[in-house]
């Protein structure tokens, strides 16, 4: 059975798909089909079976989370799942929201498309990073849209699309090899233009940074600029330096030292998990296989986003930083999103997203187009000016956030999305 099904419509004269639980041919190559979210009853209860069936280990032999995500948490996340988290809601709040389906490169791609009000809004392509989906970019569609009800102007205004990375969330798996940050950012730009935008922005996070800094490099005539919240490249003296396990470089900025210490924990601390899968992704069965096993993975990797005590697990060395907030990330933001991946089958497919990355060349530096970076506190390395300005030569805006973290835009999507009006407003 597939895990998707089609609407019929005729919205904004696209073409329409029949309702089907198999999937519809397009009626042209280049066809943008309404898309509707029904999950059938079956797979939910299949789902609380199998929660209530795990097979769970012993309690860690440590007193923190040095070890991985803990046992009373899972116990206590999964408790929740099996009988009181309700999907039916998030299934709601994603058919109030007009999604499409299009195939692009053989592959179908699902996106959420609002149109602004505002006549002369600047289209916005935001492509969110693993282990998330577009539930992490829903909270700022309304602030990015409709400004002038959340702080800002007409002339702050957007048309907002989000795609779900391929193999991710309601977009096709892929089955060959190739879909990582150049042949998604190729798509992007296909979508776009597809959607009828001559002139369009970016802006990424995770590995949708990486997504978005591709678009960059290949520079299509329609991009105007781009603005990340996570910057992947560094100095090659940093690079080496990190590589070889050296102390931090001389004559580095108090800002570069952090840095420095922080992306060095990260690779020494925390960072097995992205070895695996950019090398043995298929291996991850158990992504398929056991609800509790994909959660546990999502939700260490996640910085244990919405934890029961309010704090969020930081990626730096497994530790605990008391006081960062979660922000706007609910208990249910994050079953959401868990959910997402197991009722899609996509906790291995997003994974070989990293093995596809590190098949291509790395994270562009020297990037010519307009660019604009927000460094939040609460990010895995909070990226100085001086990086910034590496990767990019035309470094627009940058600016230090008062909060917020790896997921900014669900954490805190007010000072995210004044964070891109403020980003974008030079390249209108």
């Amino acid at each position: 059975m597939d895990r998707r099904q089609f609407v019929s419509g005729t919205s904004l004269g696209l073409v329409a798909a029949s309702v089907s639980l198999t999937r519809v041919a397009a009626a042209t190559t280049d066809a943008v089909r309404p898309f509707h979210v029904d999950v059938p009853e079956a797979k939910l209860i299949d789902l609380r079976r199998r929660i209530n069936a795990t097979n769970w280990p012993e309690a860690e032999t440590v007193a923190d989370d040095s070890q991985g995500v803990r046992l009373a948490t899972m116990q206590m996340l999964a408790r929740y799942w099996a009988t009181d988290y309700d999907w039916r809601k998030l299934e709601s709040r994603l058919n109030a929201l007009p999604q499409f389906v299009t195939n692009i490169d053989g592959l179908d791609i699902h996106f959420i498309h609002v149109r602004s009000k505002h006549e002369n809004a600047l289209p916005l392509i935001v492509t969110h990073g693993w282990p998330g989906s577009i539930i992490e970019q829903m909270k700022i569609i309304e602030p990015l849209t409709d400004p002038t009800a959340h702080g800002g102007t007409a002339a702050d205004a957007f048309h907002v699309v989000i795609p779900s990375i391929p193999g991710f969330g309601f977009s096709d798996r892929p089955s060959t090899a190739g879909w990582g940050p150049i042949g998604t950012a190729r798509a992007w730009t296909t979508l776009m233009k597809r959607l009828g935008y001559t002139r369009f922005v970016a802006q990424g996070g995770d590995v949708g940074s990486a997504i978005t800094n591709v678009m960059a490099a290949q520079a299509p005539p329609e991009l105007l600029g781009v603005h990340v919240n996570l910057v992947l490249t560094t100095p090659p003296e940093i690079s080496k330096a990190i590589a070889a396990g050296e102390p931090a470089p001389a004559g580095l900025s108090a800002d570069e030292k952090a840095a420095y210490g922080q992306l060095k924990d990260f690779r020494t601390g925390h960072f097995a998990y992205a070895l695996e899968m950019a090398t043995r992704p298929q291996t991850l069965y158990g992504l398929a296989d056991s609800p509790v096993a994909l959660a546990a993975w999502l939700f260490d990797h996640g910085d244990g986003w919405g934890q029961p005590a309010g704090t969020m697990t930081s990626a730096v060395a497994g530790s605990t930083i008391a006081g960062h907030s979660a922000g706007a990330v609910t208990r249910d933001d994050v079953l959401d999103n868990i959910t997402l991946y197991w009722l899609t089958t996509t906790g291995v497919s997003a994974a070989r997203f990293y093995w596809s990355n590190a098949r291509t060349p790395p994270n562009p530096a020297g990037i010519s187009i307009p660019a604009a970076v927000t460094a939040f506190p609460g990010e895995l390395i909070v990226v100085p000016r001086s990086w910034a300005e590496y990767t990019y030569r035309k470094l627009v805006y940058y600016n230090k956030a008062e909060k917020g973290g790896h997921f900014a835009a669900w954490e805190q999507p007010q000072i995210f999305s004044e964070e891109l009006r403020a980003a974008f407003r030079s390249m209108r």
